[in-house]
């Protein structure tokens, strides 16, 4: 498993906002402790990545009280952490030059949403040759409205791009079988 890391991605206060309370999944941020605490015992690389948006209307934005991370998930003193600026962990970032420089080739995904950047950065990681993996514990989804104000409930949604992701970017799990294999 030396060559795994764990993302944590954009698990920050912003998520707190009542725009993102429709979650289908309310506890994975629980969960993500849970994968941070078993990658640090077993002295893995962890990268958290910090979403940063110039727009103050976003619940994202970088001057704003959803900027720092969710205290279940802060880094720990020497923890990666790469700040990003568009929904994509790659696009702007040092990340794959960060991962390739430390051999890492094995992505354990986590964070929100699985339906913007998490996809995104998953598919990206994919087309980058890195083995993806994300447990879908470990992230959420919230409702979603078309253009026609069709509304699509966070599980559909959730449902809909794990099936999504499985079929060509990325293997699913949860993380008890992740934590099991840091041990394996």
């Amino acid at each position: 498993m030396e060559n795994t890391a764990l993302i944590v991605l954009d698990v920050q206060k912003a998520m707190d906002d009542p725009r993102w309370n429709a979650k289908n999944n309310p506890g994975y941020a629980d969960v993500i402790a849970k994968l941070l605490a078993a990658f640090r015992a077993a002295k893995l690389p962890i990268i958290h990545i910090r979403h940063e948006e110039a727009n103050p209307a976003s619940s994202f934005y970088v001057n704003g009280p959803g900027q720092p991370f969710k205290d279940e998930v802060k880094p720990h003193d020497g923890e990666t952490i790469i700040t990003k600026s568009v929904n994509c962990a790659f696009i702007g970032t040092d990340l794959e030059k960060h991962l390739r420089d430390r051999g890492i080739t094995r992505l354990i995904f986590t964070g929100v949403v699985i339906h913007n950047s998490m996809d995104v950065s998953i598919r990206a990681a994919h087309c980058l040759g890195f083995e993806c993996h994300l447990p879908l514990d470990a992230t959420t989804a919230i409702d979603v409205t078309d253009a026609n104000g069709k509304r699509f409930d966070a599980q559909t949604v959730f449902d809909l791009y794990a099936a999504v992701l499985a079929s060509e970017y990325c293997s699913l799990t949860q993380s008890t079988d992740v934590i099991a294999n840091l041990s394996a």
